[in-house]
């Protein structure tokens, strides 16, 4: 399912929030921060409940040097799958863009039986094409989905590689909580004009997910 131009300009978000002169006892001027800055809404996906793929096809371009992906409670239909992503640098028509990433995440059951901070070896890439992992084993009962952000840099740029950041939080299918942290870029000076986000297995059953950009 590909989602067109929105064009709703949201409120402005705070994006120098620090209490400079109350906090640190700084009393000269900053020049270069910006204390507002607006994210303009470019298009939503919104799940039907039978989704193969969310694919992104059009409002990534040269428009914003920073684009705003936000997933809220992705629902998978099949148990303990990878929700993850791919770029395309062809309007779509294929997703296999190498990237080299990392993947790590703090994790916590629900019984307290364990707890701990992990590098998830198998879940990053070095020069791979297959789609990227942001949340990893969702369950799919009722009351389990993922959650997150992701941001990618300067995507239509014709010189420099994509690089992204994103923080994900999901309810993984054996009752553990996780908060995983993801980074990477997509090693290609090509411009990057489409995104398809998809479950390693299954449909997306629930949940939206937003495109911003950031001006």
């Amino acid at each position: 399912m590909a989602f067109g131009e929105v064009g709703t300009s949201l409120s402005k978000v705070k994006a120098n929030s620090l209490n400079l002169a109350g906090t640190y006892g700084f009393s000269g001027t900053v020049s270069g921060l910006a204390d507002e800055t607006p994210l303009v809404l470019l298009s939503t996906f919104t799940s039907d409940g039978s989704d193969a793929t969310a694919s992104f096809t059009s409002g990534i371009d040269s428009t914003y040097k920073e684009y705003l992906f936000v997933f809220n409670n992705i629902h998978p239909e099949t148990n303990n799958v990878y929700f993850s992503f791919q770029c395309s640098t062809d309007s779509g028509s294929n997703y296999n863009t190498a990237v080299t990433s990392t993947w790590s995440a703090a994790f916590h059951n629900e019984n307290d039986g364990s707890a701990g901070l992990e590098y998830g070896t198998g879940n990053d890439q070095a020069q791979g094409t297959s789609f990227q992992y942001l949340a990893q084993t969702t369950g799919n009962e009722n009351d389990e989905s993922c959650s997150g952000i992701f941001r990618l840099y300067n995507p239509s740029s014709t010189t420099f590689v994509k690089h992204f950041m994103a923080r994900t939080n999901n309810y993984i299918s054996n009752d553990v909580q996780m908060d995983a942290l993801i980074a990477g870029y997509f090693n290609t000076t090509s411009a990057i004009d489409a995104i398809q986000f998809k479950m390693s297995s299954g449909e997306i059953q629930g949940g939206t997910i937003d495109l911003f950009g950031v001006v």
